[in-house]
């Protein structure tokens, strides 16, 4: 239909809007910095979320994407760009009718029992509603907002916006493929097929795991612009803190599994660790909600992930270099590697501690990384910028997201057992091959 076509004239619409908003909070900065004043950078990204947010749509998004990557954005920005919601007013029946009737045709309403008018969640790229199909089964329908193609395409070329910001606090890191990654991301959040097909290969990787629930797509009810999927019933993790510790224990124990047997097998990693993604049966399974970031590697990645564990491990620099020339670092002096290590040590600390212990000791969930990040970026910005490959930015991404739900939950676990078990036996070969055979099928196509 031509009114979801990416076009000029929608760009640039979108473009005016963001400039508006971002180039007025920029230029701000700017002035400050050329007339010698004393800079607040706590003020400046206050600025820079209270223009985001007023804007909402894919750019506030990759704003949150961007937050929760460590070293993406200076310690200020981030904690402050983190608080953005995604939670947006709900579009109107109107909408949702013309939705339906494009994707499923002018009978829509017969091939469902029923559907509830209201959306039952909003956010920045579509909204969900409540349905039934003609079993009584209850669904959950997501409909794609209008223009987002247009939308997407017009914040991604104005993201340099903000990195420009980002560049004059220092130049520790060169964001080039940081914002290629994120762009490439949202991009693929916006085809609802290949979420699909994402589903569908969920369901073949944790096959095994009865602790963990991926809904169903019903793919007749589906297309590129809606989503039609088993509505799963839960409640949200927090809910559970207060729960005994083994129960805790075992939710803790299925989020591990649902993230780290899909990477060390099959190269795949659901990049999206938000709160909101996890929600909890009172069974204790853990239903594991939207597969629009999904992040797929060639095995080699796999590889490179376990040979810097192995470096840690057993006090062997040569080959941690080796395990982030395989990631795609390029031009590492020592010094540089020391201070990737700093991060690493910290990624990989609960792993390499045979025993049973929190992710972290005495750390906010709000927290976590911060500090580890902070050291990183003060020692980079004396060496000069360090170009972190597109791949490793999910990668950290969902560490951190992970790593701050286990605080949540305050769970104490062996995670140098757990971990070692998914990784036991590993080859290229054999993630090459459960990769083929898995992702031929589910759809989704091969790195």
């Amino acid at each position: 239909m031509t009114d979801e076509k990416n076009t000029l004239s929608r760009r640039l619409k979108r473009y005016a809007d963001v400039t508006t908003a971002v180039g007025g909070a920029a230029a701000r900065m700017a002035g400050t910095r050329i007339m010698g004043r004393e800079r607040d950078t706590r003020g400046e990204a206050a600025d820079l979320k209270a223009a985001l947010g007023n804007l909402k749509g894919p750019l506030m998004k990759v704003a949150q994407m961007l937050a929760s990557v460590p070293d993406a954005l200076p310690a200020d920005f981030a904690s402050e760009l983190s608080t953005l919601q995604t939670q947006a007013p709900p579009m109107g029946w109107p909408f949702v009718r013309r939705r339906m009737v494009a994707e499923l045709g002018p009978d829509w309403e017969k091939k469902f029992k029923s559907f509830e008018r209201d959306a039952a969640a909003a956010a920045s790229l579509g909204q969900v509603h409540r349905a039934t199909d003609k079993r009584g089964r209850l669904l959950a329908c997501k409909l794609q907002y209008p223009d987002m193609a247009s939308a997407v395409e017009a914040d991604l070329a104005q993201l340099r916006l903000i990195f420009a910001v980002y560049r004059r606090m220092d130049r520790a890191i060169d964001p080039s493929e940081i914002a290629e990654e994120v762009g490439a991301r949202l991009r693929e959040e916006l085809d609802y097929k290949r979420e699909a097909a994402h589903m569908h290969l969920y369901r073949i990787m944790l096959k095994d795991f009865d602790a963990i629930r991926v809904p169903d797509v019903i793919d007749e009810l589906s297309t590129a612009r809606l989503l039609t999927m088993s509505w799963e019933t839960g409640r949200p993790v927090l809910e559970f803190k207060s729960r005994p510790l083994a129960d805790r224990n075992k939710i803790a124990t299925a989020l591990f599994r649902a993230w780290w047997h899909p990477f060390s097998r099959y190269a795949t990693i659901h990049g999206d660790p938000h709160l909101g993604n996890y929600q909890v049966r009172d069974d204790l399974v853990v239903n594991l909600l939207d597969y629009g970031c999904i992040r797929t590697f060639k095995p080699k990645f796999v590889g490179g992930v376990i040979d810097l564990y192995r470096a840690l491990e057993r006090n062997e620099p040569d080959l941690a270099v080796h395990a982030y020339e395989t990631w795609g670092f390029v031009g590492l002096k020592k010094e540089v590697i020391e201070t990737l290590n700093i991060w690493a040590r910290f990624i990989y600390a609960p792993m390499l501690d045979k025993r049973v212990r929190t992710v972290a000791n005495g750390v906010e969930p709000s927290a976590y990384g911060r500090k580890e990040a902070y050291e990183v970026h003060k020692r980079l910005k004396q060496m000069g910028p360090v170009k972190p490959p597109r791949e490793f930015v999910f990668m950290d991404r969902a560490a951190i997201g992970l790593g701050a739900v286990f605080l949540h939950l305050a769970a104490e676990l062996n995670f140098h057992k757990i971990f070692n078990e998914e990784i036991e036996g590993f080859t290229l070969a054999e993630v090459a091959k459960r990769q083929k055979a898995a992702f031929a099928s589910s759809g989704v196509p091969l790195p």
